[in-house]
């Protein structure tokens, strides 16, 4: 699974778990008695794993830049010329897109 694929399942588990939080949040407080209680414990259930899911794709990320660093800084050691030329047509074509817009 790419990185892309695992960030976007990622964000639609979060937008569920929130989505069925606040379902059950909105019945609890409708409910009264042990089955507000047993509905608020779902919901506090569901935000913590969000709270986790959203805490593991953090560190994923995190992961992932430090590879995309280590491997980014290895290139340009490796090809300081290169590396130049390449951030001068970057740099160029950022230039020519900001004049163009204004």
């Amino acid at each position: 699974m790419t990185q892309s694929a695992a960030l976007k399942t990622v964000r639609n588990d979060m937008k569920t778990l929130v989505k069925d939080a606040q379902i059950l949040f909105a019945e609890a407080a409708a409910a009264t008695g042990e089955k507000a209680d047993e509905l608020r414990a779902k919901g506090l259930t569901l935000l913590e794993a969000a709270s986790e899911a959203a805490h593991n794709a953090q560190l994923a990320a995190i992961e992932k830049g430090k590879v995309v660093v280590a491997k980014t800084d290895d290139y340009v050691h490796e090809n300081p010329w290169r590396a130049v030329a390449i951030s001068a047509g970057v740099g160029l074509l950022v230039g020519l897109v900001i004049g163009r817009s204004k």
